[in-house]
């Protein structure tokens, strides 16, 4: 076996191919042909003298040698990335450009407050904010176009790193004329799996935290009465009458403060939820990012002292 050391691109192939569960699609990702691909990867196995993948016709897997080799890999890379940050750190005071995306609700009721506090920590710093739902912020991290995403989303794909920086709770919403309105019992989760709602579309977090609620309870939710992009055209909708809707309580605190919308109280669920700052593992977080961190989880601690 060759004493020779493996190289980073190589391991990154690996834990690409353990993400992705292609060889083709580790290639694309790196923007190499896949016969360099496996050139590559046959390269590393004859490095460290173990059969590292198996290739077939419908991808490729990871060996039991290539799995351990592959979380070796992913904390190689990690902390050469976190090298890297260091001496980005050295050379500036601090980032210039700091790129974000993240899902409406967390877009409207949580990071302008964060956002703010950064600006006034480090005056002249660039943003630039994406907003869209949890599974295009999960991709966009995925692809490091974003030095950090925020998401709803109650899973974290693999490769991506995340931490707590604010929790929610869901609220089954009405107007005021819906029949649900007036009552006094709480709605069962079959009954409301048996109901039409106005729906996000797929890939919002919001509704894959319901639908995954659904699916707990083995329940199979009939078709959405209303599929719509936007929460406040969801708000608009519940409020017109259409139907009801499973939205962010932060999302619809007003309306319920101004009477424009009634919480339906369910039973057997709990509409609970963590929302997560998501990146790559194997990159460090810019400096900014860090802060920006710093002043999300702070706040989400100082709200759990102050609910004690």
């Amino acid at each position: 076996m060759s004493e020779t050391l493996p190289d980073l691109d190589s391991l990154m192939l690996l834990t690409l191919v353990a993400e992705l569960g292609s060889l083709g699609q580790a290639a694309d990702r790196m923007q190499i042909s896949q016969p360099a691909a496996s050139k590559r990867l046959s390269m590393l196995e004859r490095r460290l003298g173990l059969p590292l993948a198996e290739r077939g016709t419908r991808g490729s897997v990871l060996t039991t040698e290539g799995k351990a080799v592959c979380q070796w890999s992913e904390r190689v890379l990690g902390e050469v990335q976190t090298l890297m940050a260091g001496a980005t750190a050295l050379r500036t005071a601090r980032d210039q450009d700091l790129r974000l995306a993240a899902s409406m609700t967390l877009a409207e009721n949580f990071l302008p407050a964060w956002l703010a506090e950064l600006q006034r920590q480090s005056p002249g710093l660039q943003l630039s904010l994406k907003v869209t739902n949890s599974e295009q912020v999960t991709e966009l991290a995925a692809r490091r176009e974003i030095s950090i995403g925020f998401t709803e989303a109650p899973t974290v794909p693999r490769g991506l790193s995340s931490r707590t920086v604010a929790t929610d709770r869901l609220a089954v919403v009405v107007a005021r004329t819906h029949p649900w309105a007036r009552r006094r019992q709480p709605v069962p989760l079959t009954e409301l799996a048996e109901t039409p709602l106005i729906v996000r579309e797929r890939g919002s977090g919001t509704r894959e935290t319901l639908d995954r609620i659904f699916a707990t309870a083995r329940l199979q939710p009939v078709p959405p009465l209303v599929v719509l992009e936007v929460n406040a055209a969801v708000r608009s909708a519940v409020a017109a009458g259409i139907g009801p809707a499973v939205l962010s309580v932060a999302t619809v605190q007003n309306d319920l403060a101004l009477g424009h919308l009634i919480e339906v109280q369910l039973a057997d669920a709990d509409l609970h939820r963590r929302l997560r700052a998501v990146w790559p593992k194997t990159h460090a977080l810019p400096v900014a990012a860090e802060e920006l961190l710093r002043i999300a989880t702070g706040v989400r601690a100082r709200s759990s002292k102050v609910g004690r």
